[in-house]
């Protein structure tokens, strides 16, 4: 069928070519015309079906539809017609001929003129933005929001500079390529022309040059516009700026005045988030997507401990509603029961003392408890103004890159990924683990691993490589230094105080792996979460709260405080849920749909309580907007 579609191709191509472009119209000639094109379009054609659409084969048909086979049909005919085009130029049947500016009664060029060039090239620039820009987005961090985007690209330290120059590299570049080249088009002063037998004839002058031009530009406006309300879902800025919902007024729980009840002994925490985890990683045989368990360490070590799925399976995590998508995030969500929502100016999330200083995080409860606190991860605490966060609440220390290098634990000029890699982070967890137990405080220690992080995974010189794909090598090297790491724990004087929470911060945005791995939408994914060790007044009797849970990160917060021990009058801190209560979730109460939907509007609440000082900002003006009220789902 290939060759069939591909043939009407070849031979309309010839028959254009021949009637139009061949001045000795002879029998030799046509059948000349017909070999050229035989020869050239399919070999051409093939090629691009093989290479570039990554098709298998081309001569077992077996597999392809009718689609596939008029896609190879109209491929054929575009490099049919690239080949008559440059045969007529070649002859010169068609040229290229002079053709002045458009001039006024004066002589000079028209204002019209040019400043619908300009109008064009902005519009082709404004296009080239939207779609390349998603188009970069998507390969760089998957499927992120608007929202995400904004905040993580406006935080001060923002991006490392590689994300700056790759934005160089290759938006900017192909952006400032095709307007270039509209600009050209439109300016060039060339007229297109036909050398018949008897007459020229001008088929393609400037103004028809110019209309096509302009149309060109506002349909590739629409289509990069479209293409990035589509993959980003850009209603949430319209609803981040423009509607509020009641939400937080409605379920908001403030945890510096909600009743805590500590256990007479304090219990330490160590909380792992593990970078984008989840549990597709498993095999299938455990609900995961992968024909091969990568993480079988961890999967056995998940017996040990308690695990809230959204299935009936053992394995199974929390949904992602908007503000839960990303590390900086899924840290926020955990530590406060709240989402990270838009900012109201550039620096709301990124300075010191100023990072959602309304909120009352874990951090700040267990400072007024006597806790030593510890943040561990190997990148720099710039990136996103993370460091900020952890400093604005409670007595935490931040042990970043910049903490390694101060203190002599790498040399000053170390990069290793984002930082340090997570063979060393483990030896530094060790070590800190220890310093902190012997002050004899209770202790809580927060660390994140990078080595699962896009582009690929980073592969050291301990890691095993028995997969084919960089990332899958990465994965299991991670989730097996995991357990080594609890294994180690479960050694020292301090384990059978200390209760531990490992979590996906949030999904993978390896989206190559995915793809290679043949990951479909209808699969779900999930963050994968476990705690062991969990405080010996936690009542974990009744198996029905562990399965078929629609949770948050969010939720998160007090089942972390409640697996240490604390009673929670209410069961409810920010806007989670303790899930070891069985008490319904925001998600369960509402349905995803409508909770995720209020959650992108903006909040008086969240705006003036939370994400500022709400002391400093007692006389501040109520936004005047559209209010929706907060509905349950059916």
């Amino acid at each position: 069928m290939f060759f069939l579609t591909g043939g009407i191709a070849v031979i309309i191509c010839a028959v254009i070519e021949f009637c139009f472009f061949c001045k000795q119209k002879k029998a030799l000639g046509c059948i000349g015309i017909l070999i050229k094109h035989l020869v050239i379009d399919y070999s051409v054609a093939l090629s691009l079906l093989l290479k570039v659409f990554k098709y298998q084969h081309f001569l077992d048909t077996s597999n392809y539809g009718a689609t596939n086979f008029f896609k190879f049909g109209l491929l054929t005919f575009v490099v049919g017609a690239i080949v008559v085009v440059i045969t007529a130029f070649c002859k010169s049947i068609v040229a290229f001929e002079h053709e002045p500016f458009n001039r006024n009664k004066k002589g000079k060029i028209s204002k019209g003129f040019m400043a619908l060039g300009i109008i064009g090239s902005l519009l082709v620039f404004l296009a080239c933005v939207c779609w390349f820009g998603t188009e970069w987005s998507l390969a760089s961090f998957g499927k992120v929001t608007a929202e995400q985007l904004v905040i993580n690209m406006t935080a001060p330290g923002g991006a490392e500079d590689s994300v700056y120059t790759s934005i160089i590299e290759g938006p900017f570049v192909y952006t400032l390529a095709i307007t270039s080249a509209f600009a050209f088009v439109y300016y060039l002063p060339f007229k297109l022309i036909y050398n018949g037998k008897k007459k020229k004839i001008t088929f393609f002058n400037g103004l028809a040059r110019r209309i096509i031009c302009l149309v060109l530009a506002c349909g590739m406006l629409y289509g990069g516009i479209s293409h990035g309300v589509k993959e980003f879902d850009l209603k949430q800025l319209y609803y981040a700026y423009y509607k509020t919902s009641t939400i937080f007024e409605d379920e908001y729980v403030n945890a510096k005045t909600a009743e805590l009840t500590f256990p007479e002994k304090p219990r330490n925490l160590i909380h792992i988030y593990a970078e984008s985890l989840e549990n597709s990683f498993l095999s299938k045989a455990f609900g995961g997507n992968v024909d091969v368990n990568l993480m079988p360490e961890l999967t056995e070590l998940s017996y040990e401990g308690y695990i809230f799925s959204d299935t009936e399976n053992k394995f199974g995590g929390p949904q992602e509603p908007m503000g839960t998508q990303w590390s900086i995030a899924s840290m926020v969500n955990q530590t406060t029961g709240l989402p990270m929502k838009m900012p109201n100016a550039p620096n709301d999330y990124g300075s010191e003392g100023n990072f959602l200083p309304g909120a009352w995080s874990l951090m700040d409860i267990l400072t007024e408890q006597g806790y030593e606190q510890t943040v561990m991860f190997g990148a720099d605490g710039n990136f996103g103004g993370l460091k900020y966060y952890f400093m604005s609440h409670g007595n935490t220390t931040v042990f970043d890159l910049g903490y390694a290098r101060r203190n002599g634990l790498v040399p000053e000029d170390y990069k290793v990924w984002w930082g340090y890699e997570d063979d060393k982070l483990y030896e530094f967890a060790k070590d800190e683990l220890t310093r902190m137990y012997e002050t004899g405080k209770p202790f809580n220690f927060m660390m994140e691993t990078a080595d699962t992080h896009r582009p690929g995974g980073y592969i050291g010189e301990n890691t095993p490589t028995p997969y084919e794909s960089s990332y899958a090598n990465a994965v299991a090297y991670s989730t097996a230094q995991i357990v080594e790491f609890v294994r180690w724990i479960e050694e020292q004087p301090f384990y059978e105080n200390t209760t531990i929470v490992i979590i996906g911060d949030h999904l993978s945005m390896e989206t190559d792996f995915f793809e290679d791995y043949g990951f479909t939408d209808d699969y779900d994914r999930t963050q994968f979460n476990l705690i062991l060790n969990p405080a010996p007044n936690v009542d974990v009797s009744d198996e029905k709260v562990f399965h078929n849970r629609l949770w948050s990160n969010m939720d998160m917060f007090p089942t972390i405080l409640a697996a240490m021990g604390v009673e929670i009058k209410g069961e409810r801190l920010g806007i989670g849920t303790n899930l070891f209560s069985g008490k319904d979730t925001l998600i369960e109460k509402y349905g995803f749909d409508t909770l995720n939907t209020n959650l992108q509007m903006k909040s008086e609440l969240y705006a003036n309580e939370i994400l500022m000082d709400p002391t400093a900002y007692d006389n501040a003006d109520p936004y005047v907007l559209e209010t929706t009220t907060l509905k349950t789902s059916n």
